[in-house]
């Protein structure tokens, strides 16, 4: 008997550990954004992530113009970026999303070269969207991401 009801409270115990290493302090299920206030060089960037069973399991990074085009579909943009920076938006958002995704935060995500001005507005943007995340708010926040 006093078997059984020690294995019982090992998987009790198990079970909550498991579920506790899976879920980061509080992050609600759901879909949350970010977005830079105002457009910079003609672009507004933003962050969407999805939360599911208390983990980021979706992160989307991009910015979009005045008409909703998307700046990691401008191929003319890519091009130009691409030669002079060495790096390009479809390299660049997918890699700082890729961080978030993978649980990296603020201070463990490194900077592209050629990217710094987009890592900043990211860096305030996934603060942002966290925050939103653990309060559980799906509306959208306006971040100041020029200062």
């Amino acid at each position: 008997m006093k078997r059984r009801v020690s294995f019982i409270l090992y998987l009790l115990l198990m079970t909550m550990l498991l579920t506790a290493c899976g879920q980061e302090k509080g992050f609600q299920d759901g879909y949350y954004t970010a977005q830079a206030a105002e457009f910079n060089h003609g672009w507004k960037e933003y962050i969407t992530i999805m939360v599911k069973g208390g983990s980021i399991v979706s992160v989307e990074y991009n910015a979009e113009n005045p008409s909703g085009f998307i700046k990691s579909w401008d191929n003319a943009y890519m091009q130009n970026m691409f030669h002079s920076n060495g790096t390009y938006p479809n390299q660049y958002t997918r890699y700082y999303a890729g961080q978030l995704l993978e649980g990296k935060r603020e201070g463990e995500i490194d900077a592209l070269t050629g990217a710094t001005s987009s890592y900043n507005s990211f860096q305030k943007l996934s603060q942002a969207v966290l925050e939103q995340s653990r309060k559980g708010d799906s509306g959208i926040v306006i971040v100041d991401t020029t200062h």
